[in-house]
């Protein structure tokens, strides 16, 4: 293990510890409560990043691997009446399947064809769960949260938890990818495809590989969801909010890097609960757009690459000095 990952992996440790810290010392549910909210996306930016990112292959499908997590959970509640570890699992493997699946059918597509087609996936699947009276359909289900285990004093606290081991995990896992052979070789193909199919990169494998942990990573992001609610109906759990966040805060990030999404999904994230308490939650789309557009026009490559270009700048400056 280099110093790099030593450094990560004891950063991953503190922030758990941080977490922990913060259970014990905050009474306020509210803040477990948008916090949880704010580590969703990260998991859902860093999930899209790692096909969306990486491999260049923009995918508008978000939701319907985050709602599916929050189904499959669902129907372990009231089939198995199943613990939230195992809801989480479950949503993991039935997403990262469909993942594959989609991924055989759909992965041949380039560009904006690709990107329909996670479209129409998204409709298709918020098509059968309106039909499907078993898990609610249209109306929606309430849902009853049980007891929360020891040592949490509150559901919410615990699903607070839950996130953030979620997200560690996430992250651990794309920056893994990030730099081994799989991240070089999506990055060729996000580079040309072409001329990485004749080094020999075996791209299929790749986009395959990537939009497996992707649609895993969205399913497990998805699957507290009910609980966290109370509630699930698939008009919000299909929401186009899931898609365009998920989309729109690696780009405010930047795609280049693993810690791109993170940073786009908390200033986002956190600028969206500000406005949700202090004006209105239909503002958060509003506040999306503009953002997306401003930092595609004024920074393309996002806050890291307009951190990049700011350093590099400095650092000219100073040997233009020095001479």
């Amino acid at each position: 293990m280099n110093g790099n990952s030593l450094k990560f992996y004891l950063g991953c440790g503190v922030a758990l510890l941080a977490a922990l810290g913060v259970l014990a010392g905050v009474q306020n549910e509210y803040v477990f409560f948008a916090s949880y909210v704010v580590l969703q996306f990260v998991v859902l930016a860093t999930a899209w990043n790692i096909l969306g990112g990486y491999a260049g292959y923009v995918n508008f499908g978000t939701s319907a691997f985050f709602a599916l997590g929050g189904y499959a959970a669902l129907f372990m509640i009231k089939a198995f009446a199943a613990p939230l570890v195992v809801q989480i699992a479950v949503a993991a493997v039935l997403t990262g399947i469909l993942g594959l699946a989609i991924g055989l059918l759909s992965l041949r597509l380039r560009g904006i064809f690709f990107s329909i087609a996670t479209v129409a996936l998204a409709i298709i699947c918020e098509t059968v769960i309106l039909n499907f009276d078993y898990l609610g359909g249209a109306k929606g289900m309430q849902l009853l949260r049980p007891e929360p285990m020891a040592p949490f004093t509150s559901y919410t606290k615990m699903l607070f938890f839950v996130m953030v081991v979620i997200t560690l995990l996430a992250l651990a896992i794309a920056r893994y990818i990030e730099k081994s052979w799989i991240g070089r070789g999506l990055q060729a193909i996000r580079d040309n495809e072409e001329a990485a199919e004749c080094m020999g990169v075996p791209t299929l494998k790749l986009k395959l590989i990537a939009t497996v942990i992707s649609g895993a990573l969205m399913g497990a992001a998805g699957a507290p969801f009910p609980m966290y609610m109370s509630f699930i109906e698939p008009v919000s759990a299909f929401s186009l909010n899931y898609s365009v966040s998920a989309l729109a805060m690696p780009l405010i990030g930047g795609t280049s890097s693993w810690i791109g999404p993170v940073i786009g999904a908390v200033l986002l994230g956190t600028v969206q609960q500000l406005v949700t308490v202090t004006i209105s939650s239909e503002m958060n789309v509003l506040i999306v757009g503009v953002l997306l557009v401003f930092f595609v026009v004024a920074a393309p490559q996002g806050i890291l690459g307009l951190i990049k270009k700011l350093s590099s700048r400095g650092g000219a400056s100073a040997g233009g000095a020095g001479r």
